[in-house]
């Protein structure tokens, strides 16, 4: 099977070793994984913001760089949801048929990190080691445009050492939203506030989430508070060490 890693602009900025993270586990589980070295956004930022034109290039750029890969692999709820649910949108915009037909093989290709786990690869235990108390966030895009469900939260209990407790109203967002952020800060402040608030009463010494972006805007207010929480993408927790 040829997987390749898409690992977004967010990663590639801010998290990088969340990327690195995907791939020491599947290395682990003994697959091998390629990078298209030109890959660029998937367009959500352009798109959310109403600047659907503006994503026609990304969306070519992205079909030209996954078309030979079996599956797409990306460590961000968020983008893939845009891949799947917006790229066609997108090519309808562009009126380019030849687009559309690229779009409609690629965009079901495309996979969150644990639905490649879990629904492909067959795995829930990836032999990982962690021993901390963490709660694990839904974020709005996994959890209502994905639908993943459980499948983080299986991991997570598969690795060893982990105690994982129940964020309370976990299905509520963290305000975050992307350019809802900059458009709306005191409102999202306000939400991530009380997001703080709910991860501060579950004890937990780790906050993860399949989304960094998401866990940037909290952990920015975790930070701010001294809480002494960190937060980690549940890649990087998958990743942090292999079973004795």
């Amino acid at each position: 099977m040829r997987i390749a890693l898409f690992v977004t602009c967010v990663n590639d900025t801010m998290a990088p070793g969340t990327g690195r993270a995907v791939l020491r586990v599947l290395e682990r589980l003994g697959h091998r994984v390629t990078f298209p070295i030109a890959q660029t956004c998937c367009g959500q930022l352009h798109f959310n913001t109403g600047y659907q034109r503006e994503c026609v290039p990304l969306v070519r750029r992205f079909v030209a760089d996954f078309a030979d890969a079996d599956v797409v692999v990306s460590p961000s709820a968020s983008c893939v949801a845009m891949v799947r649910e917006h790229h066609r949108r997108v090519a309808a915009v562009a009126g380019d048929q030849g687009l559309a037909e690229a779009v409609a093989v690629t965009a079901p290709r495309v996979y969150e990190f644990s639905e490649l786990l879990v629904d492909v690869l067959r795995v829930t235990d990836v032999g990982a080691r962690f021993p901390h108390r963490v709660t694990y966030h839904p974020t709005c895009h996994g959890l209502r445009m994905l639908g993943l469900g459980e499948r983080p939260v299986t991991l997570l209990r598969a690795v060893r050492g982990l105690d994982l407790v129940d964020l309370p109203d976990a299905r509520e967002c963290c305000g975050f939203g992307g350019t809802f952020a900059l458009k709306n800060p005191d409102v999202s402040v306000a939400m991530g506030r009380d997001k703080v608030r709910q991860v501060l009463a579950t004890g937990a010494e780790v906050l993860t989430a399949a989304d960094n972006s998401c866990l940037l805007h909290v952990g920015g207010l975790l930070s701010r508070a001294r809480s002494g929480v960190r937060v980690m993408h549940y890649a990087d927790i998958l990743a942090a060490g292999e079973r004795p």
